[in-house]
């Protein structure tokens, strides 16, 4: 069994509405999305997605994964798809760094492998915890009544766990967002406060003692270390999301107790393969995790979602979904969905998504022998 041809897509996905975060200073209004069809000599496809939340956000973006794809993309032409790890090193060796290029490959093995093996993707990276996996909202930055309308919004559609967007210079604003929140908040649900690294270390320990807050807040400031200092001035619970990109930064962060939990996306991490190995990691040492994707569409979600359905229930927060965030969904009815706060896989192999033809159009490049 070979790879015979691997197909690339370049999808531009317009967002429902304007999404702010970080304090309001970035805005988001369109994805650029990189989706890809490995195809091989017994007939087997596997897919995968590569999709930034725009160039401002990470050290990633589209174009850089489509650049990406002309060195990657011929060496696993001819290779076995079964052989992952093997693979992941080699491209290691071809092209070092640049994790969030090397994820939609990564993920497509992995949908190969699991339709070789005739189960969903969630057995093969541990087995299903529990039936369903809890269901994040994402609230976007405004002002205090703003987002209380949004949580009241999401709680309609059935989301008990929300995160919502702060940060910035305005502490008291900042202030005045968390206690309306606070108060707004029905007893059986939770909430992160996600600062998207908006805030420096000082206006972070000045904001997180001066609330009553009975959720986390997530990546505070900028840096490593710089969470880590507030982590050691502040009594609040603190997950961290932008800050880490390799394994090595995982263990930095729990060595250095900068935090209680983290954020496992696996393109931010390379694919499958490492954030499984973070995942893992973060059982061992006692995490709490949200397992979810960066952005995309239904594939992409779906791909993390299997992931989050294998580990521990005591271990797995609730995931975000962005495919409901999109104009398009070219996939009604397949992959992840939004059930009353909960999402439920089919027992189907694979990721259970495959995009349709006629709404990719025309491939980017087809790379061949």
């Amino acid at each position: 069994m070979k790879i015979t041809a691997i197909a690339i897509w370049q999808k531009d996905l317009p967002l429902r509405e304007p999404y702010w975060l970080s304090g309001g200073r970035l805005k988001f209004e369109t994805l650029d999305s990189t989706i890809l069809r490995i195809e091989c000599s017994d007939g087997t496809i596997g897919w995968g997605e590569g999709c930034p939340w725009g160039h401002t956000y990470l050290p990633a973006f589209g174009g850089g994964i489509r650049a990406a794809m002309e060195l990657l993309a011929p060496l696993l032409i001819g290779q076995d798809p079964r052989d992952i790890d093997r693979l992941n090193r080699q491209m290691d060796i071809q092209l070092p760094g640049h994790p969030y290029a090397k994820a939609p490959l990564d993920i497509a093995l992995w949908d190969i492998a699991a339709k070789q093996a005739r189960a969903p993707l969630y057995k093969l990276l541990g087995g299903a915890e529990g039936d369903a996996v809890d269901v994040n909202s994402s609230i976007s930055t405004g002002t205090p009544q703003q987002m209380v309308a949004l949580i009241e919004a999401a709680r309609a559609r059935g989301y008990r766990t929300h995160s919502a967007k702060v940060g910035g210079s305005d502490t008291a604003l900042d202030i005045s967002r968390i206690d309306a929140i606070e108060a707004a908040l029905k007893p059986d649900e939770k909430i992160t406060y996600d600062v998207n690294r908006a805030w420096l270390p000082a206006v972070a320990i000045e904001v997180m003692n001066s609330v009553s807050a009975n959720g986390w807040f997530e990546q505070p400031c900028q840096t490593l270390d710089q969470c880590a200092h507030v982590a050691a001035n502040t009594r609040q619970l603190i997950m961290l999301d932008e800050c880490l990109h390799s394994f090595q930064d995982h263990l930095d962060a729990w060595k250095r107790g900068a935090c209680q939990g983290v954020k496992v996306k696996p393109n931010r991490l390379g694919g499958l393969t490492r954030a499984r190995q973070v995942r893992d990691f973060g059982i061992s040492v006692g995490w709490q995790m949200h397992v979810e994707e960066l952005g995309g569409t239904v594939l992409s979600d779906t791909a993390a979602i299997h992931l989050a359905l294998s580990t521990p229930e005591e271990n797995r927060l609730a995931s975000w979904l962005c495919h409901p965030h999109l104009i398009d969904d070219y996939a009604l009815g397949q992959g992840a969905r939004n059930d009353n706060g909960r999402i439920t896989l089919l027992d189907k192999a694979g990721i259970g998504v495959e995009p349709p033809e006629d709404w990719l159009g025309k491939p980017w490049k087809i790379f061949t022998p």
